[in-house]
């Protein structure tokens, strides 16, 4: 594995070089993702920096350079720079005071190693000189890249004290990058698992959606199970049979994973609400999952697409075992034609304009969609078909009122 970043890697980001000359040579560094990603040949969407500066100083250090700053983080020492090619986090060299497993107290230092020894993860504590590329590994964590190997910075019972969500930052780093598992932070995790009861069930469930999209999630999510790591918070997720199986269908059928979809296929359906609620997703997102498991429907997988929409459609008929051929890239037509049209024809306004038009629809969709020309002429049909049906209501109850 190269041991240096190519130092003009990111310089082609517009504003970034005017960023890194107000930090100053040798007082700034890449940091986390963004040099793990690029040594495994990953292309990183976020770029991180340290810093020895305080976070006032930065801001300082921005205003001169016109550089837009936003405190996002300043009491944690993280103040966002606004460039032109997107946000830059900049935050100062820290370490921590107390932590609570929710929350850390930090104090501000200059020394890039008790930096490094706060952080997570070993492959998360890499740094990258902008000027050189040159790469600062303090704790192994080019050797445990090169393994593929996902590993705990020190004691993985402390690190996993001081933030409870790293028992699952642990499985989704593993489902993304690892090969091999480190048994002493598996142990820890496992050890530890009742802690996630203290974490907010929105971070619980932003770790764990990101997770179930990792190449690695089948495997990593079936370790977890087997490991009582969900029990204390996600009771019903027993069995990850019905996810390798949905992840081999989304392969086959060439569909990005998608981690609401791949959430159903291991939550029972009885509990799709209660755990949608639980996790406090989306309303939106509450709703496709209880809709995913209700079946392909009986019209076709492009009838169901129409009425349903066709992200719902497919999470419908990957779940069932049904082919989504183009489904995908198909976009649903609207019904070319509406009641204004039928009262054209004749109809009187009112609920029969309505039934007709569900009728033409019901028609439309059973034929695959045809054109215009089609549609009039259902159309035509459908409302003869009205009009004859109301004559003879009326003269039904015209010939029962002469009686």
């Amino acid at each position: 594995m190269d041991l240096t970043l190519d130092p003009a890697a990111f310089r082609d980001r517009t504003g970034l070089p005017a960023l890194l000359d107000a930090l100053g040579a040798g007082e700034a560094r890449y940091v986390g993702g963004i040099v793990r990603d690029t040594l495994l040949g990953i292309a990183a969407a976020d770029l991180d920096i340290a810093t020895v500066h305080p976070p006032e100083e930065v801001v300082a250090r921005l205003q001169d350079a016109r550089i837009r700053s936003v405190p996002t983080g300043i009491a944690h020492g993280t103040v966002t720079a606004v460039l032109p090619s997107g946000p830059v986090e900049v935050t100062t060299l820290r370490h921590d005071v107390s932590t609570d497993g929710r929350h850390a107290v930090v104090a501000f230092t200059d020394d890039w190693r008790e930096d490094a020894a706060r952080r997570d993860f070993t492959i998360n504590a890499l740094y990258a000189d902008p000027a050189t590329g040159e790469v600062f590994d303090y704790f192994g964590g080019l050797d445990d890249l090169a393994a593929r190997r996902v590993r705990f910075i020190g004691d993985p019972l402390a690190r996993i004290a001081e933030d409870h969500l790293r028992i699952l930052r642990f499985f989704r780093f593993h489902a993304r990058f690892g090969e091999t598992i480190d048994a002493d932070g598996l142990a820890a995790c496992a050890a530890r698992a009742n802690d996630l009861m203290a974490l907010s069930r929105e971070r619980i469930a932003s770790e764990l959606l990101k997770l179930l999209v990792a190449p690695g999630a089948v495997a990593a999510v079936a370790l977890m199970i087997n490991r009582a790591i969900l029990r204390a918070v996600l009771p019903e997720i027993t069995d990850a049979a019905a996810l390798a199986t949905l992840a081999e269908r989304e392969a086959a059928a060439g569909i990005v994973p998608d981690p609401i979809r791949r959430l159903a296929a291991l939550v029972p359906a009885d509990a799709a609400e209660a755990i949608g609620s639980r996790l406090k997703l989306s309303i939106a997102d509450r709703r496709r999952l209880i809709a995913a498991t209700a079946g392909p429907g009986d019209e076709g997988p492009r009838a169901l697409a129409y009425r349903v929409g066709v992200t719902h459609a497919v999470d419908r008929l990957l779940l069932a075992g049904e082919p989504v051929d183009d489904l995908p890239d198909w976009s649903p037509p609207a019904m070319p034609i509406g009641g204004g049209a039928l009262v054209a024809r004749g109809l009187r306004k009112g609920p029969e304009v309505a039934a007709t038009l569900r009728k033409i629809e019901t028609v439309w969709v059973a034929e695959g969609f045809p054109d215009r020309t089609r549609v009039d002429q259902l159309a035509d049909e459908a409302v003869a078909a009205a009009l004859r049906a109301s004559s003879i209501d009326n003269a039904s109850a015209d010939s029962s009122g002469l009686a």
